[in-house]
């Protein structure tokens, strides 16, 4: 298991289920296995919710809240929150994971949004459902996809999924606090071409 360069912090990786070290190449959630010097002491005013967020989870490790998983050679992954998951057939798969599948589709430059040129095309609907198969499995098939020209990004580049997740939903009015986006115009062209089902 490596050891991360911040003073003694050993990142571990655990079966979400059973909260036992996972070995090898695997899948799992992130965790710290020792403090260290720049390590958070307790969330201002409610210390409960710092231990019940950290250390509640799994016993004796520090829980960062993300799901990871380690290669054959060693290197670590973060795929994404583990609290933005969606439960499919039983699996708990993460957001980060299907969206790092699709962009590895040569159509697809961010998820998804499509590259120059790529026509939006139920074909490719089906394509690219085909290929969200062959890379996470059977049971990960989207009933909708929505095409997009662009993806609501604040200035930094950072992608505000509560308002994606407004708009799928049908609840554009609850949009919430757009100022910080670099492209306010995305939404409409996101109203537009939103699917009807």
């Amino acid at each position: 298991s490596a050891t991360l360069p911040f003073f003694g912090a050993q990142p571990v990786i655990l079966d979400p289920q059973t909260g036992e070290e996972l070995s090898g190449a695997c899948q799992g959630v992130l965790a710290l296995k020792h403090p260290w010097p720049g390590q958070m002491r307790t969330v201002y005013g409610d210390h409960n919710r710092f231990e019940q967020t950290y250390f509640d989870h799994y016993k004796g490790y520090y829980f960062t809240g993300d799901g990871c998983r380690r290669d054959e050679d060693g290197y670590y992954w973060v795929t994404g929150r583990v609290d933005d998951v969606i439960n499919v057939s039983g699996h708990r798969i993460g957001t980060a994971e299907v969206e790092s599948a699709l962009v590895k589709h040569p159509a697809v430059a961010e998820a998804v949004t499509l590259n120059q040129g790529q026509a939006q095309t139920d074909e490719l609907k089906a394509e690219l459902n085909h290929h969200l198969r062959s890379e996470i499995g059977a049971f990960c098939v989207c009933e909708t996809i929505h095409w997009a020209q662009g993806l609501p990004k604040t200035r930094s580049g950072k992608i505000m999924r509560r308002i994606l997740r407004k708009i799928a939903n049908f609840e554009e009015e609850q949009l919430g606090d757009v100022s910080t986006l670099a492209d306010p115009t995305v939404i409409d062209k996101l109203l537009a071409n939103r699917s009807p089902n």
